[in-house]
């Protein structure tokens, strides 16, 4: 009985130490469309700006997607060109914004909103006070 127990809780240990390896699934255009329409009910968008800013995201998530596919289907991804990739789409995307939001929303979603989005890192790999 004891052995059985045992081994047990191994397969148990194991599935999750595999699962928490192999758990990060990207979330699709219109779960992060969902978040972000989250973050920006304190923006008070009106029903205009609302339908004009969900386009925008959408086209922008999609447009990440595409380019993560992309590096993926490529083989092992350059970082230095996915970056740029990635800052041409959030250029993009911002400038889109910054003619749907007034200007003190769009600095509201510069200053606070987008920052909260990013995904926290582990550690302090800046060594520094960031």
């Amino acid at each position: 009985m004891k052995k059985v127990i045992l081994l047990l809780a191994i397969a148990i240990t194991g599935a999750i130490a595999v699962q928490a390896q192999g758990g990060f699934q990207r979330r699709t255009p219109e779960e992060r469309l969902k978040h972000v329409k989250e973050k920006l009910v304190d923006l008070k968008l009106d029903n205009e700006q609302t339908t004009k800013s969900d386009s925008t995201f959408m086209e922008f998530f999609r447009g990440q997607g595409k380019m993560f596919e992309e590096m993926r289907a490529g083989g092992a991804p350059d970082r230095e060109q996915m970056r740029e990739k990635n800052q041409k789409l959030v250029a993009e995307r911002d400038e889109k914004l910054k003619k749907i939001f007034t200007e003190d929303q769009y600095k509201k979603w510069k200053d606070e909103i987008e920052p909260s989005l990013r995904p926290q890192r582990g550690g302090n790999r800046g060594g520094g006070n960031n």
